[in-house]
């Protein structure tokens, strides 16, 4: 084999030395014809000679002549530029709820910007622009001349500076052996530039130059392309800028921090009028113009559009991670391909949510706050402060890894300097930023004073998601509690026990009493026995219906329907309806102790209102690439869970919350709800010791779920007076749906539930109770006093018999 590859490379050589030495040979016959040429031929000869060798030169630059010079952009690159684009998030009723984006950069056509910028982008830039085919020679040729008198000047073409722009010609493709050579590299950079450049303007319009360039320039202040620009710094569009402002950003072309009118505003004032000088020079305004012009101080509207500015922040950090297995498959990147992302959320609603979040925790954080004067409110269950609580979250601060690396974890040194006061920046209901002095630790038990909440509200027809709000503050709690936290749903987990009473026969009026209740059961082989009781603490002993021990939620009626059906039963109608996180097989399940989220809570009422149909709750509606082809839809499948009766039934029990008497709804006749022909039912929910509150409402058309607690759960309202879901998470779903209701333009979320069944129901479900007071009460505070419970049967013509 080795002899073999000597024969062959031994070949290569001896056929290479036949040709260079015939190469000479005519090289030294052309030469000394060369010699007896006149001189004004020789010139000529000389002239076409360099221009041939300058384009062999760029031609083999460009093709990476045996990898010497490093691959340029090819043919497909030119005509398909990739260049990071924000994408777009559009709301259901049509409006921007925001962007994604690496480089803040939205493209515009050349019929969107204005032609004094492109008038005063020429004239400072390349005055030659339209004379050119990418590089200007006479520029070049002075720029030579000046560094011959050790002046510099630039003589890129704008062209060119798209290439830079564009294609990053400099770092992003690689330089060849070549461009490890000394000085070579530059050379060999800026040649890339030339045939690139050229290569554009052989394939683009000069009109489309103008625009590719104005849409890949950086302006600074992370302003990438005009249209952000003019946003940034005048809150314009393109197509509005005028000639001191158009002047303003050409001026940052030629260094975005040293001529920023935001870090250097003479400077930049200065550059601005000199830019103008440029337009009197190319007869585009007149000296008087341009003197009237330099007379206007810059006047800025300057706002840097950041990532996550606007509306339900919260959504679109979620909808990030959710849409992250699509990119995946698909391989799009929502912070770079430009793509517009259409959303179920309605603008309209989202402010309604955020405003009655905001108007409500206001309240209950004046409540918590005089609730624990002088206390913190992290105590155990014996009213003491839980030890190291504070302590135990400030270890996990990133503050705290990098002083225990950069102390070697030696305690007092970290504890230190975890509690040196600084300036620092809190959050504040009244300023929602609070520049203030505190340490990290101090900071810490401000901040775990604050309680917090999360709504959400979605079609029980679609499942479309219509309104999301994560939590009070994004800025300072960027932990979505809508999707990703999950906490003890309490009494509303009583959804999925009468569901499960539902569908083993049982009926709304089937009658049952308020009694104590003993479970016992073995857990991990240990005995153990659970005897939960009332949120009032009293055992009536009165027999009641189904209807009404829902409606006003008494913990012994669940827990002996959980009993008899047994816990498992539970468990697989909550997934069926629509829970996705594993549950906890235990006996306190059936009261709400095992952790879910918001999102799938209020999903799973939602599948009850649409008739016992599941669907998967929708966030977008489709996503469009930069030319606008449809490159994803939702799964929109629904599937049967229950059969329409069992919900029909469950529907009934809702709808209960708002009409049995003393039933936890009824706290909604506080909000003007009931002028707009709309049928309310719901359920509260409040974990055992007031950490979590919740609250989800139902309507024919919407459905809207609410929840109030601690960030930790070891904080929270000592009392159900101040801390059940009625008092704390009702009140956001009264508010919120007072306004889409006011709101005409939403009116389609108005409307009753049906009357009258679509299929036959054999069981009874139209009873309502009647409370008689005992007369032999002792006083008027209710201490003593009995109440009968009758159950009122009312006519049911929708029943059976039909």
């Amino acid at each position: 084999m080795w002899n073999k590859l000597i024969v062959f490379f031994s070949a290569v050589v001896r056929f290479v030395k036949l040709w260079f030495n015939k190469f000479i040979n005519w090289r030294k016959a052309r030469y000394a014809r060369f010699k007896g040429l006149v001189w004004y031929r020789k010139t000529g000869n000389i002239f076409l000679t360099s221009i041939v060798l300058f384009i062999l030169y760029l031609f083999i630059v460009d093709i990476n002549f045996l990898w010497l010079f490093g691959k340029s952009p090819g043919l497909s690159s030119i005509s398909d530029p990739n260049q990071s684009v924000a994408s777009i998030i559009y709301t259901s009723d049509g409006k921007v709820l925001g962007k994604y984006f690496r480089e803040n950069r939205t493209p515009v056509t050349y019929e969107e910007i204005s032609p004094k910028l492109i008038k005063t982008l020429i004239a400072t830039e390349d005055e030659r622009f339209y004379k050119h085919f990418g590089i200007d020679f006479q520029a070049v040729f002075a720029a030579v001349k000046d560094m011959t008198k050790g002046k510099s000047r630039g003589a890129s073409t704008i062209t060119q500076q798209l290439v830079k722009n564009m294609y990053k010609t400099r770092n992003q493709y690689s330089t060849g052996l070549f461009g490890y050579i000394p000085g070579l590299k530059l050379v060999i950079s800026k040649t890339k530039e030339w045939t690139t450049a050229i290569k554009i303007e052989i394939f683009y319009s000069k009109q489309d130059i103008l625009t590719m360039y104005l849409n890949t320039v950086d302006f600074g202040s992370n302003s990438f392309g005009i249209h952000t620009a003019a946003k940034t710094f005048f809150k314009t569009t393109p197509a509005n800028l005028n000639y001191e402002q158009s002047a303003t950003l050409v001026g940052l072309l030629k260094a975005t921090t040293s001529y920023s009118p935001i870090v250097n505003p003479k400077r930049s004032l200065e550059r601005r009028n000199v830019v103008l000088e440029n337009l009197v020079t190319h007869n585009v305004i007149t000296q008087h113009e341009c003197d009237s012009l330099k007379e206007i101080p810059i006047r800025l509207n300057y706002s840097v559009e950041q990532s996550y500015d606007g509306d339900a922040l919260h959504f679109r950090a979620y909808l990030d991670k959710y849409l992250k297995e699509w990119e995946e498959e698909s391989g799009y990147d929502i912070y770079s391909d430009g793509l517009k992302i259409y959303v179920t959320i309605d603008s309209r609603m989202q402010k309604y949510a955020e405003e009655a979040v905001n108007k409500q925790m206001r309240t209950v954080q004046r409540r918590f706050f005089d609730h624990w004067r002088g206390q913190n409110p992290w105590q155990d269950e014996n009213h003491k402060d839980i030890v190291n609580f504070i302590e135990d979250i400030g270890k996990k601060t990133k503050y705290y890894s990098t002083l225990a690396k950069r102390f070697d974890n030696n305690k007092d040194s970290i504890d230190k300097y975890m509690n040196l006061p600084h300036r620092t920046k809190v959050f504040d209901y009244d300023k929602i930023e609070k520049d203030t002095t505190l340490s990290t630790m101090d900071s810490i038990r401000y901040m775990n004073h604050f309680m917090h909440s999360s709504f959400v509200a979605m079609e029980p027809e679609t499942g479309n998601v219509k309104a999301w709000v994560g939590d009070i503050d994004f800025k300072f709690w960027q932990y979505d509690k809508v999707a990703q936290s999950k906490r003890q749903p309490g009494s509303t987990f009583k959804l999925f026990v009468y569901t499960t009473a539902m569908m083993h026969g049982m009926s709304p009026c089937d009658m049952m009493t308020d009694k104590r209740v003993t479970w016992d059961y073995v857990e991990k082989g240990e005995k153990k026995s659970w005897s939960p009781h009332n949120a009032n603490g009293v055992f009536t002993g009165t027999t009641m219906t189904l209807k009404h021990a829902f409606g006003r939620s008494i913990n012994t009626v669940a827990v002996q329907l959980a009993q008899e059906f047994g816990i498992k039963e539970i468990i697989k109608y909550a997934h069926l309806l629509g829970i996705q996180t594993p549950l906890e097989e235990q006996p306190s399940l059936c009261l709400g102790s095992s952790d879910v989220s918001l999102l799938e809570l209020v999903n799973s009422f939602g599948t009850v209102v649409n008739e016992g149909v599941y669907h998967e709750p929708i966030l977008v509606t489709r996503i469009e690439d930069k030319d606008g082809n449809i490159i994803y839809r939702p799964n929109t499948e629904q599937k049967r869970v229950i059969p329409y009766e069992d919900a029909w039934l469950v529907t009934e029990l809702l709808k209960g919350g708002m009409t049995e008497p003393g039933a936890t709804t009824q706290a909604l006749w506080e909000w003007d709800l009931f002028r707009y022909n709309t049928d309310f039912g719901g359920k509260t929910g409040t974990s055992s010791n007031h950490s979590d509150a919740w609250f989800v409402g139902v309507t024919k058309n919407l459905i809207g779920g609410a929840w109030v607690g601690g960030e930790h759960r070891s904080v929270h309202f000592r009392t159900g007076q101040l801390g059940e879901g009625s008092k704390t998470a009702l009140p956001i779903f009264g508010l919120f749906m007072e306004k889409v209701l006011k709101d005409e333009s939403l009116k389609q979320y108005r409307g009753k539930f049906p009357t009258k069944p679509k299929e036959p129901i054999s069981r009874n479900y139209s009873c309502h109770t009647y409370i008689r007071p005992d007369s032999t009460a002792t006083d008027s505070t209710g201490l003593d006093t009995e109440e009968d419970i009758e159950a009122v049967p009312t006519e049911n013509t929708e029943n059976a018999a039909e």
